[in-house]
């Protein structure tokens, strides 16, 4: 999923204040980003490219290429990793954020991931990267090698759990990009995210999300702390089937990471709506086809396009489809004839290839014999 930043944040924008939404929230946070899931388009951000420490967010990351690696088959969810002195020790060493590992010990990786991604543990979180690439720093590796191809540019790790380090940073955007991939990628692991609790070893630890508790709508991401990086929270919540995702880095509490997204959640689905348009359900229109066995074929997008606009906007949305010259069969569903525009209030904010939705053969001979014919007067 791509961001369309500077011409669409403009038309968005411009359109919003057409609609008389007013300003968005403004968060004591060093950075934010608030966008739509399935547009990809930006609500609402401040210093969205400031490289800041991630923290503990880092772990959604590590997360992402564990779900990879079982994806791909290279390991499962009740293969065991043994604990090492590193990962124990990094235990021993993060008091709040641990799972409780004994040393030696062997723990299955649907374990460690939930004491990831519910108790944040670093000990896991070592324990895991040994396991998938033989040492942490391999694993690192892995986890930029990701960011590189999930286009998160301003990214770059230097260990698994997300401790401090100069050279360890990501902003505001590329974390929502990271968040929106895991969702999109990983539904059947997402779910997770939301777990209230885990318990190991008879220790219960609850999640530190507190959005969790404070809004039903949310269902995840994760927190992140160190005292460089304050308080930070990567968040989605979805609401009548329009999901947003809300990064917020370095507040000053706990509390404040909750309410600050939460606000600007709710500012999103307040006055943005989702629009869904075209699709295979959907064409842009039919036009004329010559020298096929039908005299006409369906274009539009094979996939549903999505618009965020301003509440009560969406029947000024106007679908502009344009051909590339006289199409003539045949023509494979899927092929480019040209290119189809979203208008609202007259002004372009979306352009996507224009494609043939189905298959239009070659008629016989005489009817490309008498279309050859006819298209000498066209």
């Amino acid at each position: 999923m791509n961001f369309r930043f500077a011409a669409v944040f403009a038309a968005l924008f411009s359109l919003s204040a057409a609609a008389a939404i007013p300003e968005p929230p403004t968060l004591d946070a060093s950075s934010y980003l608030l966008y739509d899931y399935d547009s990809g388009e930006v609500l609402v951000s401040s210093k969205p490219d400031l490289k800041v420490g991630p923290a503990s967010i880092t772990k959604v990351m590590l997360s992402y290429v564990v779900f990879d690696e079982i994806k791909k088959g290279r390991i499962k969810l009740d293969d065991e990793a043994t604990i090492s002195e590193k990962a124990w020790k990094q235990g021993i060493d993060s008091s709040e954020s641990r799972m409780f590992l004994d040393l030696g010990s062997r723990v299955k990786i649907e374990d460690l991931l939930h004491g990831v991604i519910t108790q944040s543990g670093n000990d896991a979180s070592v324990a895991l990267a040994e396991h998938v690439a033989g040492s942490e720093s391999a694993f690192t590796d892995l986890m930029n090698q990701y960011a590189a191809k999930l286009g998160m540019a301003n990214t770059h790790f230097m260990n698994a759990p997300g401790m401090p380090d100069e050279q360890h940073y990501s902003t505001a955007h590329d974390l929502t990009l990271l968040g929106a991939a895991l969702i999109r990628d990983f539904p059947e692991y997402y779910e997770w995210f939301s777990r209230p609790n885990f318990t190991f070893h008879g220790i219960k630890q609850d999640n530190r999300n507190m959005m969790l508790a404070m809004d039903r709508s949310v269902d995840g991401i994760k927190t992140g702390h160190t005292e460089a990086a304050g308080y930070c929270l990567l968040s989605s919540a979805k609401r009548d089937g329009h999901r947003l995702v809300a990064a917020v880095m370095g507040t000053k509490s706990k509390t404040y990471r909750a309410e600050a997204s939460l606000e600007l959640l709710n500012y999103g689905f307040r006055f943005f709506e989702s629009v869904k348009l075209l699709g295979k359900g959907a064409p842009a229109g039919s036009v004329k086809l010559w020298k096929g066995t039908s005299d006409e074929v369906q274009v539009g997008t094979l996939e549903p396009m999505f618009l965020s606009l301003p509440r009560g906007s969406a029947e000024k949305a106007e679908v502009r489809p344009a051909v590339d010259g006289t199409l003539i069969a045949p023509l494979a569903a899927g092929q480019q004839v040209g290119t189809v525009t979203i208008l609202v209030d007259g002004k372009a904010v979306k352009t996507e290839p224009l494609v043939v939705l189905a298959d239009a053969p070659a008629g016989g001979f005489f009817k490309r014999l008498w279309d050859t014919i006819r298209l000498w007067f066209v």
